[in-house]
């Protein structure tokens, strides 16, 4: 692993080792994949405005997301069919996180259950993300199952009453491997998704089983199922973000699903502050991911307000290459840097972190 010393190195890596179609899942956007463009690059229209002269001995990345203490503010995405990545898929990447002291999401579709990621690391804090189906039934069982195995949040994803077009799955005709199944179901729902009809497998599973029918009033039927606090991720506006809190919410994702639902919407890290700013009387955390792939991309999103930022395309890189220790390797990358940044900045701790620490490129382009 020591030849790996970014992000970048594990991406090139891990795309040269995954099939085609596995390759193209992962790494594509909606459409013109102009928003998948924009994640990233919005981050580099920004600037760090360090301090001098500052004692920077001793640096401090730990932080609290929902009362649970974190070694620093970098958890894992919650991502699909990982073993697709490799063997261990899901386990690799929760034992990692439990490693490393962070949070791990689980995906809904993952080929790894609840039962077993639990099992996989017992001590880690893991939060569940949630798609509402039409079967009541059906979400009522994950929440349950969830809940018991000790998960400590649901994520609620709200940007999705149906999967956006993603031309690279269309033209493989995507679909799951054979020798995998979606491990939180049984019978036709664990592999729905492997049957095509001349399209995209996931576009297919999901026709006829998420409910589009959806309101802020599924949040309080949520509630009523469980006693886990509920972030909402998929949130690009100030308005709606102040609508899930008003529903009951006690987090914002603010998230673009990695530029795959609707191409053209705005960056993650361009709408953090207005969102930010919008539930401040709240005191609510916001969180963010979309585009994160340096230690000052993570700072540069604190400095705007997010209270930690979860990445979801670096872990899948981390576990093609090498499983556990890679995705442990990725998450190295992110606390050096982020240690880095901190000290050079001027800011020893996360708490020192001020929104102004950043401003847009703007303020220097004025001649």
């Amino acid at each position: 692993m020591e030849k790996y010393i970014c992000v970048k190195d594990l991406e090139n890596a891990a795309l040269d080792l995954l099939p085609k179609a596995t390759r193209d899942y992962y790494k594509s956007g909606a459409t013109e994949e102009q928003t998948l463009a924009e994640n990233s690059t919005a981050f580099r229209r920004l600037r760090i405005r360090p301090k001098c002269l500052v004692n920077v001995e001793r640096t401090d990345l730990q932080t609290r997301a929902l009362g649970n203490y974190v070694s620093m503010p970098v958890g894992i995405s919650p991502s699909a069919m990982q073993r697709m990545a490799h063997p261990d898929g899901e386990l690799a990447n929760v034992k990692a996180a439990e490693a490393h002291g962070t949070i791990y999401i689980l995906s809904t579709i993952a080929t790894s259950s609840i039962e077993e990621v639990a099992q996989a690391a017992p001590k880690a804090t893991k939060w569940f993300q949630l798609y509402i189906y039409n079967d009541r039934e059906v979400t009522k069982s994950l929440v349950a199952r969830a809940e018991k195995a000790g998960f400590k949040a649901l994520v609620l994803t709200v940007d999705t009453p149906l999967f956006g077009i993603r031309r690279a799955d269309i033209r493989n005709q995507f679909t799951l491997p054979p020798h995998l199944k979606l491990a939180n179901f049984d019978g036709h729902l664990s592999t729905k998704i492997q049957s095509t009809k001349g399209g995209s497998g996931l576009n297919n599973y999901v026709s006829g089983l998420f409910d589009k029918s959806l309101t802020w009033d599924a949040i309080k039927w949520l509630k009523s199922i469980t006693s886990m606090p509920i972030i909402v991720k998929g949130i690009l506006r100030p308005d709606d973000a102040v609508k899930a809190i008003e529903a009951g919410c006690s987090g914002i994702l603010v998230s673009n699903h990695g530029a795959r639902q609707l191409d053209g919407v705005p960056a993650t890290i361009e709408v953090l502050p207005e969102i930010v700013e919008a539930v401040k009387k709240y005191n609510t955390e916001v969180y963010l991911d979309g585009g994160v792939t340096t230690g000052t991309d993570v700072y540069k999103a604190l400095a705007l307000g997010a209270r930690m930022v979860f990445v979801g395309r670096p872990a899948l890189w981390g576990l093609s290459v090498g499983g556990q220790a890679g995705v442990q390797k990725m998450l190295d990358i992110f606390r050096t840097e982020l240690e880095y940044t901190l000290q050079i900045a001027g800011t020893p701790s996360i708490s020192d972190i001020t929104r102004d620490m950043v401003c847009h490129e703007s303020v220097y382009c004025k001649l």
